[in-house]
């Protein structure tokens, strides 16, 4: 009896081992590490495609929207050359630059108010030029009416006939000698660098004709004053600080400004 329970004890005690011995290897065994996928390469980003830009042509040439944002700047550039170069602007300023000297009052007016004058009275009498230019060129071109050399040859055809009308013959003969020409059949074949060169130096010798004529008067104001001061024994004093009060008061009783503007407004030959 006593060697039947001693058995069963110890059957009992290797049964409540069994569980224990089964967690403490299963415990014991390592965690399988999950595999990890090799990182797949970053692609190359794609760029969006870009619109047409090509708005536009010069002949049979496009244009696409950078170039012509490029020529339009360029063109905003050369805006104040051609001001000077191929309007009225240069006749008016330096008529009016030797006006404000024969007057003697310094710089008044200032230099701001002369060139403001000078830039609306080109507006004046350059307003039919700019008229007939956007009639035949610019507004048929921008209805697409024509094309763009057609546009420029007409835009710039009232503009080349104001300035031969400027030009002096032998100015024009002697540029066109420097240029290797020779004589033209016609005004439409004198090439457009020579119109405008002959054109500047004509300007420059109109406008100081005029000047001379506008020095007249205010000149002989000066010798008078100047005779009188020396038959007065007044030698110490300036001729010119007495003179100015005179010239300026007789500029002023023959209403001088108005004159001098509308002579150099009619002076100008329109074509």
């Amino acid at each position: 009896m006593t060697m039947h329970r001693f058995v069963l004890f110890i059957v009992t005690l290797l049964w409540l081992c069994m569980p224990a011995s089964a967690i403490a290897q299963s415990a014991a065994a390592p965690a399988p590490v999950p595999a990890i996928a090799a990182p797949t390469p970053p692609s190359a980003p794609t760029l969006p495609s870009l619109p047409d830009v090509t708005v536009g042509q010069i002949g049979d040439s496009k244009i696409s929207l950078p170039l012509q944002t490029l020529l339009l700047m360029t063109a905003i550039t050369l805006i104040p050359s051609a001001l000077l170069a191929m309007t009225a602007f240069t006749r008016i300023i330096i008529v009016l630059g030797l006006l404000r000297q024969a007057l003697g009052t310094g710089q008044t007016p200032s230099n701001q108010v002369l060139v403001g004058l000078a830039l609306f009275l080109t507006m004046l009498v350059m307003m039919p030029v700019g008229e007939k230019a956007w009639e035949q060129g610019m507004a048929p071109y921008l209805n697409g009416q024509i094309d763009f050399a057609t546009a420029w040859t007409l835009t710039t055809g009232p503009l080349r006939d104001f300035m031969l009308a400027q030009v002096r013959e032998t100015d024009l003969m002697t540029f066109a000698g420097l240029a290797g020409h020779g004589t033209y059949d016609s005004a439409a074949d004198v090439p457009f660098p020579i119109v405008v060169a002959s054109f500047i130096t004509s300007e420059l010798k109109t406008a100081f004709e005029i000047g001379f004529l506008i020095f007249i008067p205010f000149v002989i104001i000066d010798l008078v004053i100047a005779s009188v001061l020396m038959s007065m024994g007044m030698m110490m004093l300036s001729p010119m600080l007495v003179s100015a009060p005179f010239k300026i008061l007789l500029f002023v009783l023959v209403d001088g400004w108005v004159l001098i503007v509308g002579a150099l407004a009619a002076s100008f030959n329109v074509a």
